[in-house]
């Protein structure tokens, strides 16, 4: 679980990074509550033998119909930076399961 949550915070703070409205103390912030998140959201829905068990509930999705993710703005919120300047995609989908991340 440790690889693909890093992964998946890694990749979503390189988004962040290009559209550069956050310093660097804001991002380093942000990830870290992100990291903290990931680890106490999914710690009970995280099934390596079963891998596709609790998919949905691991699912980070932005889209027309849900514009903020309610981990990644959770994350937000503890780190005391406004969605809104993440500058992520206003369509995105990240299925992080064990062993595998893949948008």
């Amino acid at each position: 679980m440790r690889d693909e949550i890093a992964t998946t915070v890694f990749f979503v703070t390189r988004l962040v990074k290009k559209h550069d409205k956050l310093n660097k103390q804001q991002i380093e912030d942000f990830a870290e509550k992100l990291m903290t998140v990931l680890f106490e959201t999914y710690r009970s829905h995280w099934h390596s033998d079963h891998p596709s068990k609790g998919q949905a509930f691991r699912c980070i999705r932005i889209n027309n119909n849900q514009n903020k993710d309610p981990i990644l703005e959770r994350a937000c919120a503890e780190s005391n930076v406004d969605f809104s300047h993440l500058g992520l995609p206003k369509e995105m989908t990240i299925w992080v399961d064990p062993f595998e991340v893949c948008c």
